[in-house]
């Protein structure tokens, strides 16, 4: 683990202890003593002072990294020089440019690269998408989402421009890919509205529309409204809801609302779907691990995450 953010410590690192494939055995922070401290509250035997050191260890046969936004690129680059397979934070990089650099060396030294989108191995999204493939609602033409918080504390990264912060970046990625997953097409169009932060110089409240062949996806996203996430999918003959669709909690059941035959208050069929409760950031972790001990191809290719930085980079270029 490169790195002790608070993702690392409550959802990543617990999610592979408790994995079938993969085990942590290393931590590393630029500071000795928060390494030490996250090793001994975690059980995570070796410690390290630095990135560097755990990237030396030759019993490290992968790393995850959930640093800011902006050291993705660099580190990712680094274990890739080290050997290391890596599975990174969303979005992989802040450009394009970057991620295709990233796979480019990936490939040249032999090891696995994918981008951490866990939302997309809870079985809530693969029934979505059985349902979805299947014709349950029809012919798919359009996709709606929201996914906002509200955090205005100028010292936290996802407020710092310079460290690829704003709304887009942090969760404004996951209607992108979502929509791209739905229907399974890359964007021919985009259009978009972006409010920056007059402080922060972040995209502080983005709304977007893209034009698939066959449907439209639209979505907002903040750092700066309360907190909400939602996901509707409008078919020819029904829509599904998405009650919790990316931080989805791995200690309840979820549930896909199938609504068809109306609207309210003319009563529409409704059935729903219960999802057992599953943690989406172990089943990451083993299908990445599993593909790595097998030496498969990762279950989520890492061009995937050109694709969506390049609709990220088309909305940026289009609301400026």
């Amino acid at each position: 683990m490169l790195g002790t953010s608070n993702i690392a410590r409550h959802k990543v690192i617990p999610a592979i202890q408790r994995s079938e494939h993969g085990r942590v055995v290393a931590i590393a922070s630029r500071s000795k003593d928060q390494a030490n401290e996250v090793a001994k509250e975690l059980e995570i035997d070796r410690p390290f002072g630095s990135y560097e050191e755990l990237l030396a260890d030759p019993e490290v046969d992968a790393v995850y990294i959930p640093l800011p936004n902006h050291l993705h690129a660099q580190w990712t680059l680094a274990a890739t020089d080290a050997g290391k397979h890596v599975l990174c934070e969303k979005p992989l990089a802040t450009s394009s440019a970057e991620a295709q650099a990233m796979i480019a060396a990936s490939k040249r030294a032999g090891i696995k690269l994918m981008e951490a989108f866990m939302y997309r191995f809870h079985p809530m999204w693969v029934e979505t998408l059985r349902l979805v493939r299947q014709g349950t609602i029809g012919e798919l033409r359009a996709v709606q989402s929201f996914f906002s918080y509200r955090n205005l504390d100028p010292d936290n990264i996802r407020n710092i421009a310079d460290f690829g912060g704003g709304a887009l970046f942090d969760i404004g990625c996951y209607p992108v890919n979502a929509a791209r997953m739905l229907f399974d097409a890359e964007p021919t169009a985009v259009k978009s509205a972006i409010r920056r932060d007059p402080s922060f110089h972040t995209d502080a409240l983005t709304s977007v529309l893209l034009d698939f062949e066959g449907g439209h996806a639209t979505f907002t996203c903040s750092t700066q409204l309360e907190d909400d996430q939602r996901v509707h999918v409008h078919g020819t003959e029904g829509r599904l809801t998405i009650e919790i669709p990316f931080n989805i909690p791995p200690d309840r059941p979820t549930r896909i609302l199938h609504f068809a035959g109306g609207m309210p208050p003319t009563d529409p069929g409704l059935s729903i779907y219960e999802i057992p409760a599953a943690d989406q950031y172990q089943i990451q972790a083993d299908a990445f691990a599993k593909a790595v001990r097998e030496n498969t191809e990762v279950p989520i290719p890492p061009e995937d995450a050109v694709a969506n930085l390049e609709v990220l980079e088309r909305i940026f270029a289009n609301g400026r």
